[in-house]
């Protein structure tokens, strides 16, 4: 088989890394070469780097020993303890600017052809209030502070006189496995309904009000990456990436419970960022008893009990629609999807099957 295509998947043990590792290593033509702190549970890459992005001489070494790169998924993230907080500093911003430039100054030789890099729905101020429904890429930039912007202007200065291009992906919340990731929501769900199920409870929901939003898998962001590495029409461009339906999360409650074998309960409001890790000796039992790998409830959802306080609406009787318009990215030509709800049981059972969560 010729190569023609190396991949580095930067964060490649977080949601999108793990799931574009998989990706790419299944294609003919790729090789992968993984960049994470931890080694990939995932995929077959050809070399692994281990290093601190934060760090320009360890970069710069570990990069000198890795096979010449042509494109890059760029999936790594620094995020503060405080998600919210953390969104709106410029601490954090400076950080994520560094580490993005710590890969691209080692990759971007004359094989080096395109990156692609994750935005979200914070661009659109999602995570600041209200925002018309559907969130659209042709919108003008929002002036409001993220991090995001710093590493656009960056590439897109970076790359102006190169010969190479960067495209940006906007996924919604993404479905995925990644142990300790800040922003799992599946793994958040899997332990919440196995620590009620152990506690005699039923699958009570934790959140507020109802409201409509979207998700993206992360096996479809893993192809929307290959869909701009391999059209030219990409370049420069900026696509939101959904699975295609909507969701309000009240409605598939149900078909959960039942996964577990477990009946559906009412609503009980529960801050989980505070009430969960109250419960990390029953997650202890459940291990002990279903011979599960011997992982702490930390180990396994890290911040992602923030996230899903945000992402169930707790506190708020009437959270906001979060909807981003996927027609963009169909009307360049790229169709594939996914049903949520189908996609949610997907990667619950993906975690079991690795005797992370019992069955």
């Amino acid at each position: 088989m010729t190569i023609t295509n190396r991949i580095a998947i930067v964060g490649a043990t977080g949601l999108v890394g793990a799931a574009a590792t998989e990706h790419f290593s299944s294609l003919p033509g790729w090789e992968v070469v993984t960049l994470s702190r931890r080694s990939p549970r995932r995929g077959s890459p050809v070399h692994h780097i281990s290093a601190d992005l934060t760090d320009v001489e360890a970069c710069r070494a570990a990069f000198a020993e890795a096979p010449t790169i042509t494109h890059v998924l760029y999936a790594a993230l620094y995020e503060q303890e405080d998600l919210l907080e953390g969104w709106k500093s410029t601490a954090q911003a400076g950080i994520n600017l560094t580490m993005l430039q710590n890969v691209v100054e080692n990759v971007a030789g004359p094989d080096f052809r395109h990156l692609a890099i994750l935005q979200g729905g914070k661009a659109y101020g999602s995570h600041l209030g209200r925002v018309p429904v559907p969130a659209k890429e042709r919108w003008p930039r929002m002036d409001h502070h993220i991090f995001y912007w710093q590493q656009e202007e960056y590439l897109k200065s970076r790359s102006a006189a190169a010969d190479w291009s960067y495209s940006i992906l906007r996924p919604q919340l993404i479905l995925g496995d990644a142990l300790g990731s800040p922003i799992n929501i599946i793994a958040a769900l899997g332990v919440y309904a196995c620590v009620m199920r152990e506690l005699g409870k039923p699958l009570f929901f934790p959140g507020g009000g109802e409201y409509v939003t979207a998700c993206a898998d992360s096996r479809l962001i893993a192809r929307a990456a290959e869909f701009c590495f391999v059209h030219d029409d990409a370049a420069g461009e900026t696509y939101n990436v959904v699975n295609g339906d909507a969701v309000n999360w009240r409605d598939i409650w149900a078909p959960i419970a039942a996964y577990f074998n477990m009946p559906v309960g009412g609503d009980q409001p529960m801050k989980l960022s505070e009430e969960m890790p109250l419960l990390a000796e029953c997650w202890d039992t459940i291990v002990a008893k279903h011979q599960l790998q011997p992982l702490k409830m930390s180990d396994i959802v890290g911040a992602s009990w923030q996230s899903a306080d945000l992402t169930w609406g707790f506190g708020k009787e009437r959270p906001f629609d979060r909807l981003m318009s996927p027609i963009k990215l169909r009307q360049a030509g790229f169709s594939d999807c996914y049903d949520t709800e189908d996609a949610v049981l997907y990667w619950l059972k993906r975690l079991q099957d690795a005797n992370i969560l019992p069955r």
